[in-house]
């Protein structure tokens, strides 16, 4: 069953979207994605924490909640006013804080590998850090937590699949850029890592897809305008994982 939200407890100042904190009438608190996340970067945000949980990326728990009506006109601020009614990206808050560089090598070495194959898979140059800081949009845990609750977890995927995504930017500002050309090299785990790709396509691209609410699938609340979001093309972003050239660096 959806959850729905029944209070808004603050708001975000961290990523472009700056989402919104709610407690839903689960008891759970998510960090939520409306309105400001325009309707591109919600499917987005759905179908690749699908693809990363199938995957086997350490995701933070999500689902998609559901905004009240009553809840937005309550607002007479218009602080809401971006949060919006109806079906929204819900992302479930954990205990964590966000990952620094000086943290980096503490990533275990297939959970860095998993990641930056991941992002390189799915167009994704918004996981950037380096020593003058950036953007990582990854969590971690502290040790002093059980060892099932310890290590990393993965947020944010609004601008995957991105129309101007750059192989040289990516190869030098992705937070795990420095195991790129070791791992493309590894014929070995170049195999492995098709296999995953197509297995997690396989078991979860479809369903994704049938499973997004309706009114994603419209830009204005009277659902006239259609979102027209390019699912070929999508698709055909992550089919390219199947050919030699996915593994081609720039020289």
């Amino acid at each position: 069953m959806m959850p729905t939200v029944a209070e808004v407890m603050g708001r975000s100042e961290q990523g472009m979207t700056k989402p919104y904190i709610c407690r839903c009438d689960d008891g759970e608190v998510y960090f939520v994605k409306g309105r400001s996340a325009t309707r591109k970067g919600l499917i987005n945000e759905w179908l690749c924490a699908n693809l990363a949980r199938e995957f086997g990326l350490p995701i933070a728990p999500f689902t998609i909640a559901n905004v009240p009506e009553e809840l937005i006109d309550s607002d007479l601020t218009g602080w809401l006013k971006e949060l919006g009614v109806g079906e929204v990206f819900a992302s479930q808050k954990v205990e964590a804080t966000e990952l620094t560089h000086s943290q980096i090598r503490g990533v275990p070495v297939q959970q860095r590998q998993d990641v930056l194959l991941f992002d390189w898979w799915i167009h994704n140059e918004d996981r950037c850090l380096t020593a003058y800081g950036g953007n990582v949009n990854l969590l971690w845990r502290p040790s002093k937590l059980t060892p099932e609750e310890f290590g990393l977890v993965v947020i944010d995927h609004n601008l995957a699949f991105d129309e101007t995504f750059s192989v040289e930017k990516f190869c030098t500002s992705h937070v795990f850029a420095a195991d790129l050309r070791l791992l493309f090299s590894d014929f070995i785990s170049r195999h492995d890592y098709q296999q995953r790709f197509e297995n997690t396509l396989r078991a979860v691209w479809d369903s994704s897809c049938h499973n997004l609410p309706e009114s994603w699938g419209y830009i204005d609340p009277e659902r006239t305008l259609p979102t027209n979001y390019p699912f070929a093309q999508t698709k055909a972003i992550l089919d390219f994982a199947s050919t030699s050239t996915f593994w081609t660096l720039p020289t």
